[in-house]
């Protein structure tokens, strides 16, 4: 009984020992632990101080010189003189200047109606050819279509037996004169022969006259009556057709619309405030568009009514158009000039670009081109009123600015890429 004892407390003692060395050996790991973690820290301390800085400001810089060079890309194009001179670039100096002091007017460009011809055929026929189309320019006498008409064979058949009648009159008349002559026919046989020659002669004009008023040839035989040529009028361009080979046309038809485009109308509403300020004969500018075709021209007609409907009067100008750019339909901006007024900052209308829908001028800063947003004002012919984006004194590309444009859309298509 006593051995028993003795053996289970030895058996306790061994089991409290086991557990005392577990507590003490995970004890003694924690430090272990911690001081890897100190040591792996150490090691990333021991590394210069700030180099980790280093890389990051390095990071930062080479983000920031990226930055900077798409920036400065899209702020302007480098071009040096030399290049200047090969495109053909002229500079000028933004400055004051005179402008006339216009009345601003919507308008639109129409054919001049004292130039424009409607072809019809007067007489119903049928199309057998078409030479013309929409767009050619012909001259007056050129063969536009060829017809046949039933009518005109008729009234052909009508001339040449008008003829015929005339020519036995006249061989009548003659022989019955030299018989009453000789008195071997009595006067009233001369005088009855007389008047037969003059009723035919008569009646051989009128029928002469018919085929004259539509443009018809006189026949020379008897064949090809119904045969009709369709000629222009006068010089210009056909602006409208409407006819086809086999197509059955009316007397009163419109076959084709001949313009004379060497000049145009441009009319334009003038409102009631400005009646009093335009007056036949003044002076004004037209342009179609902001970048368009430029012209000058005088006042020729102002409507004596004002539309029940628009409250504005009809007024029209005659422009010259010689190189047929301005065209019939355009809308135009019309300046009617009043006076002068003295402007700060102009710069020539050539210079003005359009960029990502902004317009801008390229102002010269060093040996680059810096694309300057604006905002205009008034422009008389080849000066444009700067609002703002330009000081005076400023030198900026004026001819043949369009190339710094190209040139500045090409360096930003590469730094894209």
């Amino acid at each position: 009984m006593q051995h028993k004892q003795t053996l289970l407390i030895a058996l306790l003692s061994a089991a409290i020992a086991g557990g005392a060395g577990y507590v003490l050996r995970g004890t003694a790991a924690e430090p272990s632990h911690a001081a890897s973690g100190e040591e792996a820290h150490g090691d990333h301390a021991d590394e210069p101080a700030g180099e980790g800085k280093k890389e990051h400001k390095e990071g930062n810089e080479a983000h920031g010189a990226e930055g900077g060079e798409s920036e400065h890309e899209e702020g302007g194009v480098e071009m040096k003189e030399a290049r200047l001179k090969q495109a053909g670039i002229v500079l000028e100096t933004a400055g004051p200047a005179e402008l006339s002091n216009a009345i601003p007017l919507p308008g639109e460009l129409r054919f001049n109606q004292d130039r424009l011809t409607e072809v019809t055929p007067r007489l119903a026929a049928v199309a057998v050819s078409v030479h013309r189309n929409l767009g050619d320019t012909v001259k007056r006498g050129e063969l536009l279509a060829v017809l046949e008409s039933q009518t005109l064979a008729e009234w052909r058949s009508d001339y040449l037996a008008q003829q015929k009648r005339a020519q036995l009159a006249r061989t009548t008349y003659q022989r019955e004169q030299k018989l009453w002559q000789d008195k071997v026919t009595a006067e009233q046989d001369y005088l009855a022969a007389r008047k037969d020659l003059a009723d035919a002669e008569i009646a051989l004009q009128g029928s002469r006259d018919r085929l004259s008023s539509i443009g018809a040839a006189l026949p020379t035989e008897n064949r090809a009556l119904a045969r009709y040529e369709l000629r222009a009028p006068q010089n210009g361009t056909v602006v409208e057709k409407h006819l086809t080979a086999g197509e059955a046309v009316k007397e009163d038809a419109t076959l084709f619309q001949i313009a004379d485009l060497s000049d145009v109308w441009a009319e334009f509403a003038v409102y009631p405030k400005n009646l009093e300020q335009i007056r036949l004969g003044q002076q004004v500018s037209v342009r179609a568009g902001e970048d368009g075709v430029a012209a000058t021209g005088k006042v020729a007609y102002i409507g004596a009514l004002v539309g029940e409907k628009t409250r504005t009067a009809t007024a029209r100008v005659t422009l010259p158009n010689p190189d047929g750019r301005l065209r019939p339909g355009m809308f135009v901006n019309i300046e009617v000039a009043e006076g002068r007024v003295s402007i700060p900052v102009v710069v020539k209308a050539d210079a003005i670009q359009s960029v990502e829908g902004k317009r801008v001028v390229f102002v010269r800063e060093g040996e680059r081109f810096e694309p300057r947003p604006v905002e205009l004002g008034r422009q008389t012919g080849a000066l444009v009123e700067v609002r703002s984006g330009i000081k005076p004194g400023e030198r900026y590309a004026a001819a043949n600015s369009f190339v710094v444009k190209a040139e500045l859309g090409k360096a930003t298509a590469e730094h894209s890429h």
